[in-house]
């Protein structure tokens, strides 16, 4: 899938050594694997949160539900975890993913300018659903102004 961002294995095994309850599969009877979802707990206060890092399903297991499935195990886990809310980032361009984020209850918070870079940069979206701490939705406020990578607080 060229929308899903590729990491290095260190990187996976980072996450997976330092938050393995936030590395979730769905696997077919076969043991095939169909798709994952990535993440961690970060911040402090109000700003605790969940973040999915990445999530994917595998193009033959599409619309089966799984990529909500997975996305709903993040967000118990991260309501667990007393999170105030959990965020993503996702490419402005993919009108897709942006449009399945918000049937889940994603709305954008705040613009991230130039936060891919590659052949070309490209801003992303902060996108943030609301978790049951956050009782007067503070955390989905929505910012009025863009903000540059180095502006970002986790």
């Amino acid at each position: 899938d060229p929308l899903t961002e590729m990491y290095g294995l260190s990187f996976y095994l980072q996450y997976l050594a330092k938050w393995p309850e936030y590395f979730m599969v769905a696997e077919s009877p076969s043991g095939t694997l169909m798709g994952y979802i990535m993440g961690k707990s970060e911040g402090q206060h109000e700003n605790w949160h969940g973040h999915v890092t990445a999530v994917t399903v595998g193009p033959q297991h599409r619309r089966l539900g799984l990529a909500n499935k997975l996305m709903k195990g993040m967000e118990d886990l991260s309501d667990a975890k007393n999170c105030y809310f959990v965020d993503l980032f996702v490419r402005v361009s993919n009108s897709i993913a942006i449009s399945f984020y918000n049937k889940l209850g994603y709305t954008v918070y705040r613009t991230v300018l130039q936060y891919y870079s590659g052949e070309q940069d490209e801003d992303a979206y902060d996108m943030r659903k609301a978790l049951t701490l956050d009782v007067n939705k503070k955390s989905v406020i929505p910012l009025p102004s863009p903000v540059h990578m180095e502006d970002l607080d986790y």
